[in-house]
């Protein structure tokens, strides 16, 4: 019955046996007199007492006294129900080690009971006691009096991270050196990271006397724990590790933000006898980024805590390409390997094609990153408008290629040379270079970097004193390819290559994934662009708020220190779990790594002799006896007052009226405050479990005389203000289409005159534009409207024709003057001439030169890639169609027919099939702008019928 019942000074319960003497004195001795006071005018009724005193003490004192002494004896034995067991009786010092990280938190209670109650047991044995906190940072060990131990005990507390036992055999190993009858109790939290041999040190050190190390162990209240939280293709994922079962399989994960205002619940399980499991929040990105700090309800640790920083929120960027549509096709499209690698850590806006400012449109859908592929001149409102960008904060990633070898827009980190590097030009190699390995101050920093990433081509930057500081990336000899500046509040990347595998390889590598995502985690926050400044301390981050061991937002500790701002290594003391920066750009510190898994410790030569916390069960019953004795003190005080007749007696009792108690009646009043419930649970799906929908833009209506143009395929010029001008322009494309009905199965409409100022271009798929000397420039709003026009795949021909007004000088003519401020705030592709193989000589007609009203002048087109880089591709046309022709032979006068369809105006040439010539060349670029690429076999048939063997 007794067995669980254990005393902490047995030796006290000798006095009980004092309790037969107490009851004797007691018993003989009286109680005091009663004093009755001797009223004058009373005398003789107050000489003889109605009630005679006796001479012993009642029964019932003598008992209350006796129950009264035994009970504080027995308080004074330290009684204990279920006391703890385990270890020796020995004649040196105790030394009690405790984990003390944040896997003691759960319990950490019933291990300081236990702790206490050894600490006891050696006051009792009149032996010293030393505490070590694993934990803690290694001290000397010192053997404490056990009133000082428990001081220092007390003063203990779970430490936010994994303690680092063997940092501790040094001096724990002096001390038992010193101590050789020492005996060891380790409160063991049970888990391991890694290797850990602190306790088969511990089974060198007490060689032969393995039973003077007790192990505590409580395998029930071993931790469930966040091991790493990031932002995945569906949402943020969470992985939850424990270091083996431990009869809590499931459990509740909830996302707070950073006012600790609860944001979701998930549950999650653990499948039987698995140490980890992943649980998903689906949340709406507003929310998801809103996430600060995961927990598991019901642990109290900090290893329960997964916090999400600036570097792990969900980014929207904005991808803008620089081609036009008919390239921006999958494997072909420069955004499309982009859009590959950031696709699962990334909400993704496709730039809307036909907009005239699809910068301005994704600014104002409130973007993060703003990826610009192979995008070269900037109008001034949106250069101004991604200025703003930039500086407020944003991150603009831009990558290399024809359109910026030729742009000299400033939104780019270091100065361009124009042209570029490539295998065979005049700065050139022998061959594709590969990449050196990452700075250590760069955000690449630590990935590998394989040797089959090569560079073939490459925009070159012009060498400064701030390249190599602004330098992320460079290759094998130097030169750099990705370079980054801080301009504002936000930051300039820029790739020197192309987001396709035109130049480099780059794109098609898994390391290009990983060089993308940390870019884009870089977004909000306040980094050093330039790889100098991770030598002078300007990328540290100083501690904003902590974790304590239970998992509790505290201020930092005087013990904590910066960290740098590309820190990957598991929290410690000097570097406690929580938040460091700036509020606006912090970094999280996890207690655990992503690639952390705990595992049961090996406990060695001990493994058999585990002895367990008893949680909850050891019981102290000192203050329950002592309230007792307290009770009894009181009693026995009233009685004795009762009997010594200072209240009134208890005769005087039987002769008065009761005093009538006043009997209060305790009235509970609970005001229970009206709390307004969340109106529901955060969700990431609706009420009927599908997926948020982004609301339908507002589209403006469409008008019946839009309709009819969409509906029939027509040819369109820009209408000049000149009225001849205009009337050829007319004339010449209704010849044109003439010729088109008569020859081929297209049956154009008639011909249309459009204002580029206010008419909807996107319905014609021919834009013939004769160039104007004087003629006041287009507005920036019109001119990023027909930009749009060309990437949206219209094409654009530019007849300046003034062919037979070129000097020989090379002088520019008033109209190529014009011509040139035209395009020179358009984002314009490289030119050339059109080469021989190229797509518009076989697009209809097969030919050799393309004449209009006159023949000397050159057509130039959209420059194809180098012989090299379209081997790789399926054709050598670009892969679409050229977004703009130039030419100077006044195309429309040669096309141009009356009501009978007579020519208008002579020719002027050689050739007397000019004329002729000059038709097919309006049909070939009317298949090319309608058919794009689809004749490019032909144009390669000797080298398809080379590569069959024929």
């Amino acid at each position: 019955m007794f067995a669980g019942l254990g005393f902490g000074a047995p030796l006290v319960l000798i006095a009980l046996a004092a309790l037969p003497a107490i009851w004797l004195i007691l018993r003989i001795t009286p109680p005091q007199p009663r004093r009755i006071p001797f009223p004058p005018l009373r005398v003789i009724a107050d000489l003889m007492p109605r009630r005679e005193t006796p001479a012993r003490t009642p029964w019932w004192l003598l008992a209350l006294r006796l129950a009264l002494a035994a009970a504080l004896i027995l308080a004074v034995a330290g009684p204990v129900w279920n006391p703890i067991t385990g270890g020796v009786s020995a004649p040196g010092p105790l030394v009690i080690a405790i984990d003390n990280g944040f896997a003691a938190a759960r319990d950490w209670d019933e291990r300081t009971a236990l702790a206490e109650e050894r600490i006891m047991s050696a006051e009792r044995q009149n032996r010293p006691v030393a505490i070590v906190g694993l934990a803690d940072r290694p001290d000397t060990v010192e053997a404490l009096a056990p009133g000082a131990a428990m001081d220092r005990l007390r003063a203990l507390a779970p430490q936010p991270h994994v303690p680092d036992r063997a940092s501790h055999l040094a001096t724990l190993g002096a001390f038992l050196s010193q101590h050789g009858e020492a005996e060891i109790a380790w409160i063991s939290d049970g888990i391991a990271f890694g290797a850990d041999g602190f306790a088969d040190s511990l089974g060198e050190a007490f060689a032969g006397r393995t039973g003077a190390v007790t192990i505590y162990r409580n395998p029930v209240a071993e931790p469930l724990m966040i091991a790493d939280a990031h932002n995945g293709p569906s949402g943020i994922e969470v992985r939850l590790v424990r270091a083996g079962p431990n009869g809590r399989d499931t459990g509740t994960l909830r996302a707070l933000d950073t006012k600790g205002l609860l944001l979701a619940e998930m549950p999650f399980s653990f499948s039987a006898g698995a140490s980890e499991t992943t649980a998903r929040f689906d949340l709406p990105v507003e929310l998801d980024n809103a996430v600060a700090r995961l927990e598991i309800a019901g642990e109290t640790s900090a290893g329960a805590v997964g916090l999400i920083d600036e570097s792990g929120k969900r980014r929207r960027v904005g991808l803008v390409s620089g081609g036009t549509v008919d390239t921006a096709q999958p494997l072909l499209s420069p955004t499309y390997y982009v859009s590959r690698a950031l696709a699962p850590y990334a909400e993704l806006r496709e730039a809307r094609r036909g907009i005239p400012d699809p910068v301005g449109d994704l600014v104002d859908q409130g973007v993060n990153v703003l990826v610009l592929a192979d995008v070269g001149s900037l109008d001034s409102e949106t250069e101004t408008k991604l200025a703003r960008f930039v500086e407020e904060g944003g991150l603009l990633i831009r990558f290399a290629g024809t359109r910026l070898a030729a742009g000299n827009d400033e939104l780019v980190p270091v100065r361009l040379r124009r042209g570029g590097r490539s295998l065979g030009g005049s700065l050139s190699w022998d061959a594709p270079k590969t990449f050196a390995p990452f700075p250590e101050t760069s955000p690449f920093a630590g990935l590998p970097v394989p040797d089959e990433i090569t560079v073939s081509r490459q925009i070159l930057a012009e060498p400064d004193g701030e390249l190599s500081r602004r330098t992320w990336a460079a290759l094998a000899d130097g030169t750099p390819v990705v370079t980054a500046a801080k301009r504002g509040e936000g930051l300039i990347v820029l790739f020197h290559v192309t987001a396709d595998p035109g130049w480099s390889s780059l794109p098609l590598s898994g390391v290009f994934v990983d060089m993308m995502r940390r870019t884009i985690a870089l977004a909000g926050r306040s980094v050093a662009a330039n790889a100098g400044e991770g030598k002078n301390g300007a990328d540290m981050a100083a501690p904003q708020r902590t974790l304590d061991g239970f998992g509790i937002w505290r201020s930092p500790p005087a013990t904590a220190k910066p960290i740098p701002r590309n820190h990957t290594s598991r929290a410690t003391l000097d570097h406690p779990p929580g938040f460091y920066g700036p509020s606006e750009a912090s970094i999280a510190l996890n207690t655990l790594l992503p690639d952390d898994r705990p595992m049961a410790l090996d406990y060695g030569p001990f493994a058999g002799s585990l002895v367990p916390i008893a949680r909850a069960a050891t019981v102290d019953l000192r203050p329950f006896l002592l309230l007792i004795a307290a009770l009894l003190l009181i009693a026995d005080t009233i009685a004795s007052l009762l009997l010594g007749g200072h209240l009134g007696g208890l005769g005087g009792l039987r002769r008065r009226p009761r005093p009538r108690g006043a009997t209060a009646a305790i009235l509970a009043l609970a005001t229970l405050a009206a709390i307004a419930l969340p109106a529901g649970q955060v969700r990431a799906q609706g009420a009927t479990g599908e997926a948020p929908q982004e609301t339908a833009r507002e589209l403006p209506p469409i008008s019946a005389e839009e309709v009819e143009r969409a509906a029939i395929t027509r040819l369109a010029y820009v209408v000049t203000g000149n009225p001849d001008i205009d009337g050829t322009s007319r004339a010449g494309l209704d010849g044109l289409t003439r010729a088109l009905v008569m020859r081929t199965a297209l049956e154009p409409g008639e011909p249309v005159g459009v204002d580029v100022e206010r008419d909807e271009l996107a319905f014609y798929p021919l834009l013939y534009w004769p160039v104007v000397a004087g003629n006041a420039l287009p507005s920036p709003a019109a001119l990023r409207r027909l930009d749009a026009y060309m990437k949206g795949g219209g094409t654009v021909i530019f007849d300046t024709r003034d062919a037979m007004a070129l000097r020989f000088d090379g002088a520019v003519t008033p109209e190529g003057q014009q011509l040139r401020r035209m395009l020179a705030t358009l984002d314009i592709p490289e030119l050339e001439p059109v080469p021989r193989d190229h797509v518009l000589s076989r697009a209809f007609y097969i030919l050799d030169y393309f004449p209009g009203r006159y023949a000397t002048g050159e057509t130039w087109v959209e420059a194809l890639p180098p012989e090299d880089e379209a081997s790789r591709r399926p054709a050598r046309a670009g892969d679409g169609v050229s977004p703009l022709i130039i030419t100077s032979n006044d195309l429309a006068a040669a096309w141009a027919v009356g009501g009978r369809g007579e020519p208008l105006f002579p020719v002027v040439g050689p050739d007397p099939r000019q004329r002729e010539i000059a038709y097919r060349v309006g049909i070939n670029i009317t298949m090319y702008a309608l058919t794009g690429n689809y004749k490019a076999d032909q144009v390669h048939v000797p080298a398809l019928l080379e590569r069959l063997g024929q």
